[in-house]
């Protein structure tokens, strides 16, 4: 028989492991939901909500950019996944007149809750302005989303809106805040794409005219 002490050692690590593990989600969760909150800040702004079964989204954000690329970038289906957080792949799978049939796997989630996300998205367009977005297939069912890009004081204005029915389960208590925190993300990162491209564009003929003297 192990010496009561002993016992007692045992056992007070596990205690504290547990208590750290249950500390360090708590830490978790209130990152995500602090992030969240950060997200209606600035120049950007987001509204998630819980509408019965529907969870619907509106979101907007100033550019530092023209429209042709800001459409550029909004419709550059293929190339996504090189910039959007956490979307895995996206391409293009037939493109017929002022149509397209695009395909996208990812996830979204945090620390301890990770969710994939497999759809193929009819996108209607309407340049260079507008497009529409309705799942044909995956697990967001009944999906649509737009995307609508103003002339703004700061170059462009984007809106984004979109409702969705999730076919996997949703966490009560972390579930929108994450929905937050990922659109967020992926906004936050297709805005920086945007205004990298102008900035490229836009110093390319002062190089050139650098060149040619």
């Amino acid at each position: 028989m192990l010496p009561k002490n002993t016992v007692g050692n045992s056992v007070t690590p596990t205690r504290g492991w547990r208590g750290r593990t249950v500390a360090i989600a708590l830490c978790a969760l209130c990152a995500v939901l602090s992030g969240s909150r950060f997200a209606s800040a600035g120049e950007l702004t987001i509204d998630v909500a819980r509408e019965g079964e529907f969870v619907s989204v509106k979101a907007s954000a100033e550019v530092n950019a023209d429209l042709p690329t800001a459409w550029e970038v909004v419709t550059d289906y293929d190339h996504l996944a090189e910039f959007i957080p956490d979307m895995r792949s996206s391409r293009v799978v037939r493109r017929d007149e002022g149509s397209v049939l695009v395909e996208q796997k990812g996830e979204f989630g945090f620390f301890f809750f990770r969710q994939a996300i497999d759809v193929i998205l009819s996108v209607s367009e309407q340049p260079p302005r507008r497009i529409v977005a309705r799942t044909v297939a995956g697990n967001l069912k009944d999906m649509e989303a737009s995307y609508e890009l103003k002339a703004s004081a700061s170059g462009v204005r984007l809106d984004y809106a979109g409702r969705f029915v999730p076919d996997f389960f949703l966490p009560p208590l972390i579930g929108i805040p994450l929905v937050r925190r990922s659109l967020e993300r992926r906004l936050r990162s297709m805005v920086s794409e945007i205004e990298r491209r102008f900035a490229i564009a836009r110093d390319r003929p002062a190089r050139q005219r650098e060149d040619v003297k």
